[in-house]
């Protein structure tokens, strides 16, 4: 009976680990794929995939300022204003200098601005409340 334990033990312990570096493969897979699309190595070819690191390079960039602007008491009309500004003047040039991406096999210039904007603005909007809050709540 002890033996039948250790066995089922040895099972699972087995089974796990497996578990453990097949979902450890699958983020590495999915790490490596973002960081491809995100590198200028596939600069010219047209992917959906494409969208999604616009996307994603969107939200960095609203955790980023939303921090920012969270420890410098930035308040206000400006804060958002410059957030527009600066999340609209980046994104435009890693697309057009960086991954050298023709905008009107996506739909033109005003589509890739808007991939992903409300979602970024909302999440700049979140960081940026929670960080002033915290820092300079009297």
């Amino acid at each position: 009976m002890m033996m039948m334990m250790m066995m089922m033990n040895i099972v699972i312990i087995s089974h796990s680990q497996t578990l453990k570096v097949t979902t450890a493969a699958l983020v590495a897979t999915h790490e490596k794929l973002f960081l491809l699309k995100a590198s200028g190595e596939n600069s010219g070819k047209v992917s959906d995939e494409f969208l999604d690191v616009v996307y994603w390079f969107r939200q960095i960039i609203a955790v980023v300022l939303g921090v920012i602007w969270g420890v410098a008491p930035l308040k206000g009309f400006l804060g958002i204003a410059i957030f527009c500004v600066i999340n609209a003047g980046v994104l435009y040039v890693y697309i057009s200098s960086f991954q050298q991406v023709d905008e009107e096999e996506y739909g033109g210039t005003w589509e890739l601005t808007k991939e992903g904007f409300m979602t970024s603005f909302a999440l700049f909007l979140v960081v940026w409340i929670i960080f002033f809050t915290a820092l300079h709540y009297d």
